[in-house]
């Protein structure tokens, strides 16, 4: 299993401590691979970007009209965090559906 987030994201802090087992990836550091990007993306076409982040919000008219993936791998932080891989299937969030899914009380 692999979290994909920010070390500083409370709510990837949340996820990582409810999946001890669970490989963090900080997409800020480390990036996101271009295929599961690609998948993810494929997934979660309309949520994949926060754009209600401080840097969304900071982006111009032209930089928001960019496709997503260009968005992402330029600012990492602009992803929807956490994004969780799991047994091949993605997860979105830290929310109740999620946790059920994973199994996590």
């Amino acid at each position: 299993m692999k979290l994909y987030g920010l070390k500083t994201c409370d709510t990837c802090r949340k996820a990582l401590k409810s999946l001890p087992a669970a490989d963090f990836v900080d997409v800020r550091k480390d990036g996101v691979p271009a295929d599961v990007m690609e998948q993810a993306y494929a997934q979660f076409p309309d949520t994949l970007l926060n754009t209600r982040s401080t840097t969304w919000r900071g982006l111009s008219d032209e930089e928001r009209a960019r496709p997503p993936l260009e968005l992402v791998a330029e600012h990492p932080s602009l992803m929807k965090r956490p994004l969780i891989e799991a047994e091949g299937r993605f997860f979105l969030g830290w929310n109740a559906d999620v946790k059920s899914a994973l199994g996590v009380a």
